[in-house]
């Protein structure tokens, strides 16, 4: 009995030294999945979406070594009332309002500043189209409609075989995919998990199978399709996103910090909503965009692909809001208006028309009830009219 309880003993001390030795040598990953499990806690939110390079793997996208661009101060603006209420309710962190290039307004909430680089979710999404509009224009993905398969045969196989580049673009690929942010068991929290434990992400969209219906009969929000336009852009090039989003629009812009990427286990970049930088820059940016592509008197994007790549092309239901090359059009929206959109409230609002841009970040808790988007761009509608 005796000589059972010692090789007992023996075997659980064993197990215990393997399982250290197993925690240790995992422990980055576990962290990470940690952080991913409480990453939008109320407690934790704000400051996560700021440090978002603590947690998880990242990887610099070179500003370059020319210049800050000027982004001058203009007159102050009188706001609308009803922008410090919603500034609250919607646990808004930065709103920078330019008119004209000038900013008319900046202010930072709930213990931020002006140096976070902030996490940009899917606003992210819109940096890829507008490198992707580069690469149409100089021959290099010279047609939007041949096959993903072309570039990324990874994909064969999977629910994206027989999808366009335009397909994926309009977030109409057909693939079956479950975008519930706040179901723990839906495709986008695993693909979370996944890539948390060191998981990659292109084999994570080669593993999708399944397809709701076919590519380009009708809109749904997948956002592994952008994951797509990535692998598109890499196999095309044979480049990493990183270094030629730097290279194509980053450099030129001029911005005041290096932004970086956050990363799957073989350092791709999470093109899909992992792009991280200072709300002054995501307004340079947006303002460039305003500027039909032009920045400092230098064309940053090509001409005519800021206008094709905002208009409400995609096949969404008559009536609901409009889609684009990954930019959303408001419903009512006129010529010129349009946005980029993220979860937990981050935008970037464009109004060609009346001059205005419009950059807001968040930690909206409360971002998916009913209503809250539509009252988001009511604001900066009332805030745009009010210039």
């Amino acid at each position: 009995m005796r000589r059972i309880f010692r090789t007992t003993l023996r075997a659980l001390v064993v197990l215990a030294v393997l399982a250290l030795a197993a925690g240790l040598w995992k422990r980055e990953e576990i962290a990470r999945l940690m952080a991913v499990n409480t990453l939008f806690e109320a407690d934790r939110i704000v400051a996560n979406f700021s440090t978002m390079n603590r947690a998880f793997l990242n990887v610099p996208v070179p500003r370059g070594d020319g210049p800050v661009s000027p982004l001058p101060q203009g007159p102050v603006a009188d706001l609308p009332p009803e922008v410090e209420a919603w500034i609250t309710d919607r646990s808004v962190t930065a709103l920078i309002v330019l008119k004209d290039g000038e900013i008319r307004h900046e202010s930072y909430h709930l213990g931020t500043g002006a140096d976070d680089r902030r996490i940009s979710w899917s606003v992210a999404k819109s940096y890829l189209s507008a490198l992707l509009g580069t690469l149409v224009a100089d021959g290099t993905i010279p047609d939007l409609d041949a096959p993903v398969t072309r570039y990324a045969p990874g994909l064969i196989g999977s629910a994206y075989d027989g999808a366009s580049i335009r397909n994926v673009l309009q977030m109409a690929s057909g693939v079956d995919f479950d975008e519930d942010y706040l179901d723990y068991e839906s495709d986008i929290n695993r693909m979370g998990r996944e890539i948390a434990l060191g998981g990659t992400l292109d084999g994570f969209t080669a593993g999708l199978t399944a397809r709701a219906r076919d590519p380009g009969s009708a809109w749904q929000y997948v956002s592994m399709d952008t994951h797509v336009i990535g692998m598109v852009i890499r196999g095309a090039t044979g480049r990493d996103i990183p270094s030629l989003l730097s290279e194509r629009i980053i450099a030129p812009l001029g911005l005041e910090a290096e932004p970086y990427y956050l990363t799957d286990g073989e350092g791709v970049a999470f093109v899909l909503g992992g792009l991280n930088m200072t709300t002054r820059d995501y307004a340079r940016f947006a303002q460039m965009i305003a500027q039909d592509g032009v920045w400092q008197g230098n064309r940053i994007l090509p001409q005519g692909w800021v206008g094709e790549s905002t208009a409400p092309s995609a096949p969404t239901a008559p009536g609901a809001i409009g889609y684009g090359y990954q930019w959303w059009v408001p419903v009512g929206a006129g010529p010129g208006q349009f946005m980029a959109r993220g979860i937990y409230g981050q935008y970037l609002y464009i109004d060609q028309p009346r001059g205005v841009v419009i950059a807001t970040h968040g930690a909206d808790r409360g971002f998916r009830e009913d209503g809250v988007d539509d009252a988001n761009i009511a604001m900066f509608r009332l805030i745009a009219e009010s210039l």
